[in-house]
């Protein structure tokens, strides 16, 4: 029993040696690199531009244009995807490619994927270090500040007559508020991606506004799409709690999320004495 136990081990071992990884996300890319499996990619796509090893690896596509053909020629033993992926699944299976699916909506998705991620690639020691350490930067995060309407926004916009994008309860940045103490001020349920009026934003009343917006250019242009919303009838303007954050990995669902996590409790240790006053 013990010899048996032990040739699957080896065995297990040696194939993880000699995995040929394809991850068809940008955040399975990160997570691989992050368990030090990012030698085993041969194949990633286009956006996966983190960490910089990343942009020398050989493309597969983009996000809904992945080449079946490139994806067979790189000879992977292992093709990770995420929904947006999926009819491919059957077709690399019948060539004998080994396929997972990968979802990373929920907070509690991502640490179970980093988690599935380092089983298959022999890195469980590894992927349970990094999901402790997202849970110690959350458990971090509780009660700095509590009870507060908070609006996560996503996109470069100057113009607030427009439709804005914003966070749904379905994925984690929800998560990461309810976890914190406080809510999402987009209280509506659904799967689909919400978007708010002008006059949508002004019923909500949050109190503090969150906006991700990586292809902002530099601080001035922050000051100059912060302002159409200080101008707004809400609680944010008055207190002053809008924060623009311009970090690529603020929208990113892999380990990186903690540094989200860490500058997500930034912003509610800043606006926790700005909004006492407004109360006051």
């Amino acid at each position: 029993m013990k010899f048996k136990l032990l040739i699957l081990l080896l065995s297990a071992s040696l194939w993880a040696e000699t995995q040929r990884i394809i991850p068809l996300a940008p955040s399975i890319n990160e997570v691989l690199f992050a368990l030090g499996k990012g030698d085993k990619i041969v194949g990633n796509t286009t956006y996966a531009t983190y960490p910089k090893e990343s942009q020398d690896i050989e493309k597969v596509g983009g996000y809904f244009s992945v080449s079946l053909e490139k994806i067979v020629s790189l000879k992977p033993t292992l093709v990770l995807m995420q929904k947006n992926n999926l009819p491919l699944k059957p077709k690399l299976e019948k060539l004998g490619i080994k396929t997972e699916f990968i979802k990373i909506s929920s907070l509690d998705d991502i640490k179970n994927s980093i988690m599935k991620i380092g089983a298959l690639t022999d890195a469980k020691t590894e992927a349970k270090t990094i999901t402790k350490d997202i849970e110690k930067e959350m458990q971090k995060t509780k009660e700095v500040l509590k009870n507060k309407k908070i609006l996560i926004v996503f996109g470069r916009q100057f113009d607030l007559k427009k439709e804005v994008f914003v966070s749904g309860n379905s994925i984690y940045f929800a998560d990461i508020i309810r976890a914190s103490g406080n809510q999402n001020a987009f209280s509506e349920n659904g799967t689909k991606q919400p978007m708010l009026s002008y006059e949508g934003i002004i019923a909500t009343n949050p109190d503090i506004i969150y906006i991700l917006a990586h292809l902002v250019k530099d601080e001035e242009e922050s000051k100059k799409m912060i302002q159409p919303w200080l101008d707004l009838p809400i609680t944010a303007s008055k207190a002053k709690t809008i924060y623009v954050t311009t970090k690529k990995y603020a929208g990113m669902p892999s380990h990186r999320v903690i540094n989200f996590i860490q500058d997500f409790r930034e912003v509610l240790e800043d606006a926790k004495s700005k909004l006492t006053l407004v109360q006051d």
